[in-house]
């Protein structure tokens, strides 16, 4: 069984990811969405959140899986015996950091492969960060997140407010 690891912090999950993890489900016996819970980022959603959101999003993709960790990536990977680490790739910027985080992955756990997975051309200008500074300004993100996540962002705004 190869079982492919998806990292992230997702504060929170976008289409983007989810086009990641569909097309991931395709391709490996089960794919793990890991929210790291140790975030060094400041997030929105707190881990039970973002664990919630994701699992929510990921329902009905049968081979997929939404689970929290801290600590070493490459550790927890490990641990569940994941074959590989899989990583979305947007425009160019994305590259330099996914490739430095990769080449030390592998040094760390030479088991371990990393897979990119280019974004659609619909999602490379999708962000995380940037879905929730323009939410936060007042548009409309349905069309960018799960429509649970676009209602979970205004809610989680509209308490800030």
């Amino acid at each position: 069984m190869t079982i492919a690891l998806y990292p992230g912090t997702f504060d929170p999950i976008t289409n983007g990811h989810m086009d990641v993890v569909k097309r991931a489900s395709a391709l490996f016996d089960k794919v793990i969405v890991a929210v790291y819970a140790g975030s060094l980022k400041s997030v929105m959603f707190s881990t039970e959140e973002r664990l919630d959101l994701c699992k929510k999003a990921i329902d009905g993709v049968f081979n997929a899986e939404a689970v929290t960790f801290t600590g070493l990536v490459v550790s927890y990977a490990e641990s569940i015996n994941a074959s590989v680490m899989l990583r979305g790739l947007r425009a160019g910027a994305d590259f330099d950091h996914e490739f430095d985080m990769a080449l030390m992955n592998k040094t760390l756990a030479p088991n371990i492969e990393t897979m990119f997975l280019m974004a659609n051309i619909e999602w490379q200008f999708l962000s995380s960060s940037r879905i929730k500074e323009v939410a936060a300004l007042g548009a409309d993100v349905s069309n960018f997140v799960p429509t649970h996540v676009a209602e979970a962002l205004r809610a989680k705004l509209n308490n800030q407010a």
